[in-house]
């Protein structure tokens, strides 16, 4: 969605240029197709060879219509009365009808109709809905667990969805399109706003990839082509269910513990909290944590403290992906009710997160935070947290520095280095650095940071240890 499609857009505004590594937009498309193509027959050919039987073996079948008993066929028959066709909305395209918007990575069947009172086809369309569960499981008295997909039952509900056609043919298909934002920053007066516009647009992005179903009926898959502007590079024949983001489900089941592995407790540093509080333990020494393996319930709990501790006068930070319920940006605006100078840089060009970002960012301002959106022409990638606190009638100052994001759900997967440190020169490059990205100073002098794109290439070029390696290869 974004790197092929920036490749694609260089193709169509016939940019040859090359590379640094010697290849025009056209030939990394070629290679990356030749790729992807590969990998895609790869993925199923495990999930249909190896995974499905390894499945059957646990008692876990995908059911198909043909093989459904009377029993099984009554329950599907009622649950897509009960359930599914609420929710469903067939379209058609003729002389009323235009092609209507798929929105982007979405499930859709589409279909070939024939109508009696005209000799051509028409094209049918009706997505999978994706608020409703994918797989739906089955009464059974052979098997532990028996599912059937979400689609198949609409499939076989279609004829009295399109009850004054005759369905010649039917396929699942979805269509990725290009997500890549163009915000104009230069003559944006207001990013949000920009950012706002751009998101609005990228539903309507142009489809690079189209995923349909093996053996899929040439004249639909034509109709498919020309109203989706798209090449037969670009098609993906599935050998099996469309999108397998679906098997994240099954890892969820219950009783199957014997085939997950054991979940890992993160190390929760105790003897470092023996202090009456974090700013203690923090003062004591620097910790350095490595998440997932360390808990990163010790920076949430600094934030939160450092929120309710009278004696803290600021807190700045990056933000760049949080969680959808972040306790971080809750700590946050709880600091701003409570009096404190709370100023966060939201980084709203974080792809695919920008809307959860814009929502996060009003939240704060309401709250009375200093939110700064960033950058002209960069992201900000630097996650720092930096707490100002009274202490004995001086100021002192606490960072976090980060390698992750301010993200208590990724931190539970994601390899990433914290260090909690209040070391005074680490405590004024941070300062400085907020100052940089509020855009009221540049950082003249750091004693311990490096910033990119002022001067970390020529830091790493200086280093003796980098400079060797790179004239050795």
């Amino acid at each position: 969605m974004t790197r092929v499609a920036s490749l694609l857009d260089q193709i169509n505004a016939k940019s040859v240029k090359t590379e640094p590594f010697g290849l025009t937009p056209k030939e990394q498309i070629v290679k990356i197709s030749v790729r992807t193509h590969k990998q895609v027959v790869d993925m199923y050919n495990c999930y249909n060879r190896s995974l499905i039987k390894s499945l059957k073996i646990e008692d876990i079948r995908f059911i198909k219509p043909k093989d459904l008993n009377n029993i099984q066929f009554d329950f599907i028959r009622d649950y897509y009365n009960n359930n599914i066709s609420p929710v469903l909305t067939p379209m058609i395209v003729n002389k009323n009808q235009p092609f209507p918007l798929i929105l982007n990575k979405t499930l859709n069947i589409a279909l070939l109709l024939q109508d009696e009172t005209n000799d051509n086809p028409v094209f049918g369309t009706i997505q999978v809905p994706s608020v409703l569960n994918r797989l739906i499981e089955i009464p059974s008295l052979e098997s532990k667990m028996n599912f059937i997909f979400l689609e198949e039952i609409i499939k076989v509900n279609l004829v009295a969805l399109f009850d004054k056609y005759n369905i010649i043919a039917t396929s699942c298909y979805r269509i990725t399109r290009n997500a890549y934002l163009d915000v104009d920053e230069e003559e944006s007066e207001d990013l949000l706003t920009a950012v706002q516009l751009s998101l609005k647009q990228r539903k309507w992005g142009s489809a690079i990839r189209l995923e349909i179903e093996h053996g899929i009926n040439p004249l639909l898959l034509k109709l498919l082509e020309e109203e989706l502007e798209i090449s037969a590079e670009e098609e993906y024949k599935i050998n099996g269910p469309i999108d397998l983001t679906f098997l994240m489900k099954l890892s969820g089941l219950k009783s199957y513990d014997s085939l997950r592995y054991e979940p890992i407790k993160p190390n929760v540093y105790t003897n470092l909290l023996e202090e009456n509080n974090l700013f203690q333990s923090i003062s004591k020494q620097d910790i350095l944590l490595h998440h997932p393996y360390d808990s990163f319930d010790m920076v949430v709990d600094l934030v939160k403290e450092a929120a309710e501790d009278p004696d803290v006068l600021a807190i700045k930070q990056t933000l760049y992906r949080v969680s959808g319920n972040s306790p971080i940006v809750e700590a946050l605006a709880q600091a701003a009710d409570n009096g404190k100078q709370v100023t966060v840089l939201l980084e709203l060009k974080a792809r695919f997160d920008e809307q959860n970002n814009i929502t996060w960012a009003k939240k704060l301002e309401t709250a009375g935070c200093h939110v700064i959106y960033g950058l002209v022409g960069l992201k900000t990638h630097c996650k720092i947290l930096l707490i100002v606190r009274r202490e004995e009638g001086f100021i002192k100052r606490y960072v976090h520095l980060g390698t992750g994001n301010y993200n208590d759900v990724t931190a539970k997967l994601y390899t990433d280095l914290g260090l909690l440190t209040a070391n005074p020169y680490f405590g004024a490059d941070a300062s400085a650095i907020f100052n940089t990205l509020s855009g009221c100073s540049s950082p003249s002098h750091l004693y311990k940071m490096t910033l990119a794109p002022i001067n970390m290439r020529k830091k790493f070029l200086n280093l003796p240890e980098f400079g060797d390696i790179i004239f050795h290869h």
